[in-house]
């Protein structure tokens, strides 16, 4: 069992654990109910698993239905868990503040079946939300002034899509809306940094046609993400290219004489086999004359080779998806999505995502196609 299993299942099922605390502590549950509850929990827990066996197996009616329901769980679970922990963290305080100030606050403050039911009741609220917030797809511009563009380019219109997460539950509706929102950017340029993929590659056909529509005067490029090799890198890489995408695997391209294009892998390919070239040396094959555009999929700005490239282009943390995951992901990607200079040599810019991975759920995160306007600057 990988370490990445093994913490997943020991986390989610000790998120289910408390779950069934909080439940027990609310309700006197005849044994009936109690075993039925952890049947389901147990199930709950398995389901990301019974998803990928199913998809492999060729079960699609069957790992969609699994899909959505565990991963819906997923995200209502993680809102419950979170929402618990704000109320414990109350009740908490107000009893401390009880002991310094010798008064007794207890009946201000909910009992363990006011506090689950609250839970419950934000955690669904929240959930109905983020579910419409996830299909709520935004265009989020930057426009940055270059002077390495050719003189008789006047503006060049870059398209990023990150992170949409094809497969069972990110589906040719959701793919027809993000079509659509590219195209009314008019891009000269289309790029894709990682995670276009998500599971198995069987019915794909249809999105990989939706995608091919997309026409650009320039071309369009796309990195690995982590989840193309946990879907299977040659599936994935043939979807990609069928979508009609130049996969840059730690490779340069001068695109058009107007800028160079930089790709590098992901690091999850490590795992699986992939040798990884250092990316100093992949961005020492770019036109320093020319603004050099890096497509990365982790937000990770390197020390060597940052003076080599104008502006990167990431996603991978979904901005935590959904709130408060993001105070997690900060702890491991200590960079704000959006566009930042994390020192004075390089230019970042972070996708919040443009599908969802997990649960159709965002909240506080809403999915984004994003717009870069590079603009010459006649210098």
């Amino acid at each position: 069992m990988s370490l990445f299993l093994l913490t997943f299942l020991l986390l989610y099922g000790g998120m289910h654990y408390y779950a069934y605390r909080k439940l027990a502590a609310a309700f006197l549950l005849p044994m009936p109910a109690v075993v039925s509850v952890v049947l389901f929990m147990a199930a709950m827990v398995c389901a990301p698993l019974f998803v990928r066996l199913a998809e492999r197996e060729g079960l699609g009616t069957v790992a969609s239905i699994t899909a959505y329901a565990g991963y819906i769980w997923m995200g209502i679970l993680f809102l419950f868990f979170t929402a618990s922990l704000a109320i414990d963290g109350a009740r908490l305080l107000a009893r401390g503040a009880g002991l310094l100030l010798e008064r007794d606050f207890s009946p201000l403050l909910p009992n363990n079946r006011q506090a689950f039911v609250s839970a419950v009741l934000v955690s669904l609220a929240v959930g109905v939300y983020g579910y419409f917030e996830a299909l709520a797809l935004r265009t989020e511009k930057i426009v940055i002034e270059t002077g390495k563009l050719p003189s008789e380019i006047k503006r060049f219109t870059i398209v990023q899509i990150s992170d949409v997460h094809l497969g069972l539950i990110v589906g040719k509706e959701r793919l027809q809306r993000i079509v659509s929102t590219i195209e009314a950017a008019h891009p000269d340029m289309l790029v894709s940094t990682g995670d276009l993929v998500d599971g198995q590659m069987d019915g794909m056909q249809d999105l990989a046609a939706e995608l091919r529509k997309l026409h650009t005067g320039y071309g369009k490029f796309a990195v690995t993400g982590n989840h193309e090799y946990y879907a299977g890198i040659d599936h994935a890489m043939d979807f990609t290219r069928q979508a009609g995408f130049t996969v840059l695997h730690g490779a340069a391209t001068e695109v058009y004489g107007v800028l160079s294009v930089v790709g590098v892998d992901d690091p999850a390919g490590l795992r699986f086999g992939t040798r990884l070239p250092v990316e100093k040396d992949v961005l020492e094959k770019a036109d320093q004359e020319k603004f050099v555009l890096l497509l990365k999929h982790r937000p990770v700005v390197a020390k060597e080779g940052a003076e080599r490239f104008d502006l990167q282009l990431s996603g991978h943390i979904h901005k935590g998806q959904i709130f408060p995951f993001g105070l997690v992901t900060s702890l491991f990607y200590p960079v704000r999505t959006g566009f930042s200079r994390p020192d004075k040599l390089t230019s970042l810019y972070v996708s919040r995502g443009t599908g969802t991975w997990g649960p159709p759920i965002r909240f506080l995160a809403p999915p984004e196609v994003t717009v870069i306007e590079l603009v010459n600057s006649g210098r």
